[in-house]
């Protein structure tokens, strides 16, 4: 299983020289407040900064409770 894709598209919201003040601005070292979508030349990927997708929803149709007991 692999962790860490190494082609990250680059995004201000990921990057170590940022940091995130709202959920559509980032705080920058090198270039003051901009967009959290934004991105220039000296990205460097922060693994720690990016949040994982939800997970999908257990169906409840297709398991019963008896299911996720231990007897």
């Amino acid at each position: 299983m692999k962790l860490f894709n190494k082609n990250i598209e680059p995004c201000c919201a990921y990057c170590q020289s940022g940091t995130r003040i709202s959920e559509t601005e980032v705080a920058c070292l090198r270039r003051g407040v901009v967009s959290s979508a934004g991105q220039c030349r000296k990205f460097t990927y922060d693994p720690l900064k990016r949040e994982p997708p939800c997970p999908a929803p257990v169906p409840s149709e297709k398991y019963a409770q008896e299911d996720f007991s231990i007897d």
